[in-house]
């Protein structure tokens, strides 16, 4: 068997779950601006469903997923560009509680974890690991609030969405 077959049926499930979707897909002729001018940098944890915790629709919001909700570089571009291109006014940082990126002290415990469990060296990734989530979050704020290419008057806050019930608490700091 080939490396692209073994690949290919990996993803069988996948491939035929959208076979169904496109039957009723109803999101044909979105437009590709921020609906309601919401940029929305959250965890790529699969708990949080943004659009339904936030009271969105798809096309409101322009979503940045990442592991621990951090405001990386890239972050930080994609912001620019939804900003000046597609319609986003305004920037809510959402972590979550009980996230595996803010349970570790460092990345150094990420990288000897990856490195005693899987052989994998990950000292040239950084993966942003913080364990006091609130100044993870102020840092990250001051970040948007200060980087020189995204408007002075641009409101930015933050909220902590809890994993167990739903709720979002601002956490604006």
């Amino acid at each position: 068997m080939s490396d692209t077959t073994s690949s290919t049926d990996a993803f069988a499930d996948l491939i035929s779950a959208n076979e169904s979707y496109t039957k009723t897909f109803s999101l044909g002729g979105l437009k590709p601006i921020a609906a309601r001018g919401l940029g929305l940098v959250t965890c790529m944890d699969s708990r949080i469903e943004p659009l339904d915790a936030l009271g969105l629709q798809p096309g409101d919001a322009k979503i940045l997923r990442n592991a621990g909700a951090r405001v990386t570089d890239d972050t930080l571009r994609t912001l620019v560009l939804a900003v000046y291109l597609l319609g986003v006014d305004r920037v809510l940082v959402m972590p979550h509680t009980r996230c595996k990126m803010a349970s570790v002290e460092n990345d150094q415990v990420v990288h000897d974890t990856i490195w005693e469990e899987y052989g994998v060296d990950t000292r040239s990734l950084d993966f942003h690991t913080d364990n006091d989530q609130l100044g993870a979050l102020q840092h990250d704020l001051e970040r948007i609030r200060h980087h020189p290419l995204l408007p002075a008057e641009l409101p930015v806050t933050g909220a902590i969405y809890d994993v167990d019930t739903g709720r979002v608490t601002p956490a604006g700091l």
